[in-house]
């Protein structure tokens, strides 16, 4: 049966190959369809606010749109997969990061780790949405618990979140950065200070914030969401260390997200998750075709943005059954356990 399985492991990433190079071409052309805009769009927002802020929110909206596209230009130059040469994803990762705020060195290494540790139960903590067992959540003291809960909670995860992750957690380097990463984050958040800094004092406070903060905290919102449902949803793939496994995690672990096309365009088709985690190599604008010409890969979870929904309930795994649960049902089985100990005791 292990060597069935190995067979089909190397036969799948055999498969997958052909599509992990880059084309120059499509990676400019990728460039212009979404950069140009983004910056066009930017700059509309701040001529229309003589005409009335809500023309100027609308193009923050759009605006927010080519920031998730601009994101997964970064997110593949991380990968090495946007361009062939080493230096190109690296001057394109910088500019990409610093319209999306997010310091290229820190998460390159920290999103790696999540690529090699995704659905490993013992190797939870970087690059994840924090994501506890029953048996820790139960462990935990009630303001512990609390805490927890809070951070699960969608208003909280999806309306505090983005301003953390812009603000807090992009800006600061994790204690076992290295010297070139911490460089880079110094880089990063200066770059930014002062371009923000001309920006509110050409504009003012009020202008800045409705053009970039209100784009950034809707992509943020979006980028959350999507990192959530391609790890959170029925059925997922969780496992300890010693049973755990790549491609598994992979297929199993990361869904398919569907969506319509214009959205499919927006986020650089990164709901093809699955094929993502199998082969990182693989650009962004070549997913889509791994996915439609490998038959394995299709048998990935399918979710579409309405059973994508019910993921928001998920809050808890459960490795004794392989499923995520609720807080309730986690109260009912704090509530059994301590009847069956009551009971022993009194026995």
């Amino acid at each position: 049966m292990a060597n069935i399985h190995a067979e089909k492991t190397k036969q799948l990433r055999k498969d997958v190959a052909p599509f992990a190079k880059s084309e120059t071409r499509l990676s400019i052309q990728q460039l212009i369809n979404t950069l140009g805009p983004l910056l066009l769009i930017w700059g509309a927002g701040y001529v229309l606010l003589q005409y009335s802020p809500w023309f100027t929110a609308l193009c923050s909206i759009l605006a927010s749109g080519f920031v998730i596209r601009a994101f997964i230009i970064f997110h593949d130059c991380t990968h090495g997969s946007f361009f062939q040469n080493k230096k190109a994803n690296a001057i394109i990762g910088n500019i990409t990061g610093l319209l999306t705020s997010f310091p290229y060195e820190k998460w390159k290494r920290e999103h790696t780790i999540h690529h090699a540790t995704s659905s490993n139960l013992d190797k939870r903590g970087i690059g994840d949405i924090d994501m506890l067992t029953v048996d820790e959540y139960l462990e935990k003291s009630k303001l512990g618990r609390l805490g927890y809960r809070l951070y699960r909670n969608p208003i909280v995860m999806f309306g505090l979140g983005p301003l953390f992750m812009v603000l807090v957690l992009n800006r600061v380097n994790r204690k076992d950065a290295k010297r070139k990463e911490r460089l880079n984050t110094y880089f990063t958040n200066i770059v930014l200070l002062v371009i923000c800094t001309t920006l509110i004092l050409i504009f003012g406070w009020t202008t800045f914030l409705l053009v970039h903060g209100l784009t950034l905290f809707i992509a943020g919102a979006l980028g959350i969401w999507l990192f959530y449902i391609q790890h959170t949803y029925e059925d997922s793939y969780f496992e300890v260390d010693s049973e755990w496994d790549y491609v598994k995690a992979a297929v199993e672990g990361s869904s398919y997200y569907k969506l319509p096309k214009i959205l499919q365009w927006v986020t650089g088709n990164i709901g093809f998750h699955h094929v993502h985690h199998l082969s990182p190599r693989v650009p962004n604008y070549k997913l889509e075709d791994a996915h439609e010409s490998i038959k394995p890969l299709q048998q990935a979870t399918t979710i579409t943005l309405k059973t994508s929904l019910e993921s928001i309930r998920y809050k808890l795994y459960d490795p004794d059954n392989y499923r995520f649960v609720t807080f309730k049902e986690a109260a009912e089985r704090e509530t059994k356990r301590d009847k069956t100990r009551n009971k022993t005791l009194t026995n």
